[in-house]
């Protein structure tokens, strides 16, 4: 239980870190330029109350008691394989789960995604809690759950994003037990499609159909204090290079390869400029072609991911790829005076990007809680789920949910659960502050106006 802080307003440390090596591996954060600000009064007031509360009191004790349970959560949904569009057997497990701690109606929806939802006691906001089912590891992978010792577990996908799945359950758990009833709506939400080629498909679907959403908490492996408010936007192409193709000896000269206009296309974009702030990135991350040695290729192709932390950026770095493109094929035809090579390109990822002002409510509550628990906040950003609500603006944040991890999207990932359960702790008084707690806090969070289909 953390030692209840004196009544604080007070300028924060929002201090910028690029999160520690081997804590936030997979999901590269970025960091976000510092912004003075101050808890406005109401907020520091509401999380004053709350952490007062004997009922929230019993509530955090209850989370650390629920521990070891949570623990054997985690371990059972770790071991049922959820790969990149095929997460429907985790999905129905913890389905299974929130149904039997207290969500009768949770369903599937037509995304695969697990929904279900904690009304509140009326009129209050409604803040999506989540976590993401897939990881990046194919069908076959090994996701037994090996014990290191000292509280430290390891296997593929046990902390990026299990861990958040099992902290979801305990905290629908304790509230349930405990029979708190909060102000708000809690939408509790096990998403598809945040991992690789997912394309944030899961999240796309929850705010297409709720839109009266109006705030988002997710859970991701992160190091205790850390709040991510940025969200890095992205496109990801399929490039194909397609001609006639023939012997290497006998038909050179007289047709193009499509590999040598693919390198040419790839020198092109190398040089191709971003601008350092912000940040944005570009890489040619696989490619692929041909069909023997001696032959000139008839077809490559390659995979060429954009990025950055505002659209605009993005949106003039992917012109000029493009062009590059279009420039080397045109060379390669001239080269051996024909026309012959073409290239047709393919939008395989569409991420878009977004912010949460760090003056918002959201991201005041979060930081007074992470001050309650010891913690010094760390604003940053990447591409998680959180990037669709703040593209709609609507204030979303990434927080962890407890336990140092590491070993991202790598199979020797673990996770070190050595009083995790603060973590879960933190995170749930931040979401306990949004939406308030009836007899004790009103919900922090503003309703915001539905949005139109």
């Amino acid at each position: 239980m953390p030692q209840l802080p004196r009544p604080l307003v007070s300028t924060l440390a929002l201090a910028v870190a690029v999160l520690a090596a081997g804590a936030v591996q997979a999901q590269t954060f970025s960091a976000v330029a510092p912004t003075p600000a101050q808890v406005r009064p109401a907020v520091d007031q509401a999380y004053t109350q709350l952490l007062s509360a004997p009922q929230v009191q019993a509530l955090l004790e209850a989370v650390k008691a629920d521990h070891e349970r949570s623990v054997e959560d985690l371990r059972m949904l770790t071991e049922i394989e959820a790969p990149p569009f095929k997460e429907q057997k985790r999905a129905e497990a913890f389905l299974a789960r929130m149904k039997a701690l207290g969500l009768a109606d949770a369903r599937i929806d037509a995304e695969g995604n697990v929904v279900g939802l904690r009304k509140g006691t009326g009129h209050g906001p409604k803040l999506l809690i989540s976590a993401h089912l897939d990881t990046v590891f194919p069908a076959g992978t090994d996701v037994k759950v090996k014990d290191l010792g000292n509280g430290r577990l390891a296997a593929p996908g046990i902390s990026d994003d299990t861990r958040g799945l099992a902290v979801l359950l305990s905290w629908l758990k304790v509230l349930n037990d405990h029979h708190v009833q909060t102000v708000g709506d809690l939408l509790f939400v096990g998403n598809v499609g945040e991992e690789e080629l997912g394309n944030l498909r899961g999240m796309k679907r929850i705010f297409a159909d709720h839109l009266d959403i109006d705030g988002m908490v997710g859970l991701e492996p992160a190091p205790d204090g850390s709040v991510l408010i940025l969200g890095t936007g992205s496109h990801r192409y399929e490039v194909t290079f397609e001609g006639p193709g023939g012997h290497s000896y006998g038909a050179f000269g007289q047709v193009p390869s499509a590999i040598h206009g693919m390198g040419r296309a790839i020198a092109k974009i190398a040089d191709v400029k971003t601008p350092s702030f912000p940040k944005t990135t570009f890489t040619v991350g696989t490619v692929s072609g041909g069909t023997s040695v001696n032959t000139i290729a008839p077809e490559a192709k390659m995979a060429v991911d954009i990025r950055s932390d505002q659209m605009e950026p993005l949106l003039e770095t992917e012109k000029k790829i493009l062009a590059a493109i279009d420039d080397a094929v045109v060379e390669e035809n001239k080269r051996w005076n024909v026309s012959t090579l073409s290239v047709s390109t393919r939008l395989i990822g569409d991420r878009p990007g977004g912010r949460t002002p760090p003056d918002s409510v959201i991201v005041e509550a979060a930081t007074r809680a992470n001050a309650s628990f010891g913690h010094k906040t760390l604003l940053s950003g990447a591409s998680t789920d959180a990037n669709v609500p703040m593209s709609l603006g609507i204030p979303a944040i990434i927080i962890g949910g407890g336990g140092k991890t590491g070993g991202f999207h790598a199979m020797s990932e673990w996770i070190d659960l050595t009083d995790a359960w603060k973590g879960a702790q933190n995170s749930l008084v931040t979401v306990l502050g949004l939406v308030g707690v009836q007899g004790v806090t009103p919900p922090l969070l503003e309703k915001r106006p539905p949005r139109a289909k």
